[in-house]
């Protein structure tokens, strides 16, 4: 009942707005695991502008299907559901070694998988107190940090225009816009200070000549996404395992986001939301693959549009799930988001990344540190998830699997912190 009453504190066209907010945030960093991936895979510029469109309106699905409570599916909270980029390179493995249709077979055998052990995953809740949690919502956000650093040079840190004055003229003042509108803005107007910001900033990047209509231009009108138009699944048990421990990384993942709005909306995350919530990101793995496109888990750079706006009910989300449904639907109309520059994106990033590390903290003024246990947990996990975040090739000499998931810093800092606080705090403790 609180979560309907939730759910109309925002009018319809405000909704709207916020909801295209959300979308533009998540945008680019959902259509890049096509774009590498079909690269990679030497897709023709028909396949990809098909994948793409379909990769758009697969999110919007999997979007909903979180959205929306049932008994089985959905964990009811603000969130936007993408392609994680950690499965770019084991997907790039498989498609080029065994086939595209081995690909997307070991993508529904892991979303099988998800399905059939979220209730057994739900069950760990009692691993993640806030000592845990606060340390997790810190790396994803500040570990993210350096990723829109590199957006707002320019994206491509090899490129002979990164960090020009341009780019940085225009990711500065993108952040900058941003900022000010928090400062002086009132109401709704500074609840969407990340969209205007990224409409201002994408106004003086065309001022300066760095826009580009040409995808706009070859793109098709309407398209209706039909499964296995690239191939069909073929089932192998090496793929299959090798995409259930990037499955893994990714429900851990989540599971700090699911945490942090939960900490955000006031609501007590339980364990029959944690299973709802990883059933939805099965489902949706396996409609990923069905659609011949990606699996999908919560993106946590959304988070900080929710944080940063205040906006905290779910109707601006199902505004952006519509949305991404139609430009789906619409490959022209989609077109249109890819002209934002990545110093634009990253700009924005800067500010949303940075906030979500700080909902960490905030989550972590609940914690006990009257003595040097909990301490030690943060400071090693934190230390260990930014630092491999940021420099991953330290694990490159170990075997391809053991990398898959060493070299991402999130699973790493969150195991960390779950294996400490039990040493330390294995005692029931008030407040650990």
């Amino acid at each position: 009942m609180q979560d309907e009453q939730n759910l109309q504190q925002v009018s319809h066209p405000k909704a709207m707005i916020l909801g295209f907010q959300h979308l533009l945030t998540m945008y680019s960093g959902d259509i890049i695991v096509p774009i590498l991936i079909g690269a990679a895979l030497h897709f023709s510029a028909a396949t990809m502008t098909l994948l793409i469109s379909t990769d758009i309106f697969m999110c919007g699905i999997a979007t909903l299907l979180q959205l929306k409570r049932t008994p089985l599916t959905g964990i009811g909270l603000p969130v936007v559901l993408g392609c994680a980029v950690q499965v770019v390179a084991p997907l790039k493995s498989i498609g080029s070694t065994m086939g595209i249709g081995t690909m997307y077979g070991a993508i529904i055998g892991a979303g099988i998988f998800v399905f059939l052990i979220s209730g057994l995953f739900s069950k760990i809740r009692k691993l993640f107190p806030p000592v845990v949690t606060g340390s997790l919502i810190m790396i994803i956000g500040f570990s993210l940090v350096p990723v829109a650093i590199q957006d707002l040079g320019g994206g491509d840190a090899t490129a002979k225009n990164f960090a020009s004055g341009s780019n940085l003229i225009i990711g500065f003042s993108t952040m900058g816009i941003i900022i000010l509108i928090n400062i002086f803005g009132r109401g709704f107007f500074k609840s969407i200070s990340v969209l205007i910001g990224m409409v201002c900033g994408t106004i003086i990047a065309g001022l300066m000549g760095q826009i580009s209509l040409s995808a706009v231009g070859q793109a098709s009108w309407f398209r209706f996404p039909t499964p296995f138009f690239m191939s069909t699944p073929h089932f192998e048990w090496s793929s299959i395992i090798t995409m259930i421990l990037v499955s893994l990384t990714t429900m851990v993942e989540s599971t700090g986001v699911f945490f942090a709005l939960g900490d955000m909306t006031n609501r007590k995350i339980t364990s029959n939301d944690l299973g709802r919530g990883y059933r939805s990101e099965g489902i949706a793995a396996i409609l990923g693959g069905i659609f011949n496109t990606f699996p999908y888990s919560t993106f946590s750079e959304n988070v900080g549009v929710v944080q940063l706006s205040g906006i905290k009910t779910r109707r601006p989300i199902y505004y952006s799930a519509l949305f991404l449904i139609l430009l789906g639907l619409l490959p022209k109309a989609a077109a249109f988001a890819t002209v934002v520059p990545d110093s634009v994106l990253g700009g924005a990033m800067v500010v949303m990344f940075g906030m979500v590390g700080v909902q960490g903290i905030r989550m972590l003024q609940k914690v006990n540190f009257n003595s040097n246990n909990n301490l030690l947990i943060v400071a090693v996990s934190v230390g260990l998830g930014i630092g491999i975040s940021t420099y991953p090739q330290i694990f490159n000499s170990l075997p391809q699997e053991a990398q898959i998931i060493l070299n991402n810093g999130v699973v790493i800092g969150s195991v960390s912190a779950v294996i400490l606080n039990v040493l330390f705090n294995w005692r029931p403790q008030k407040n650990n």
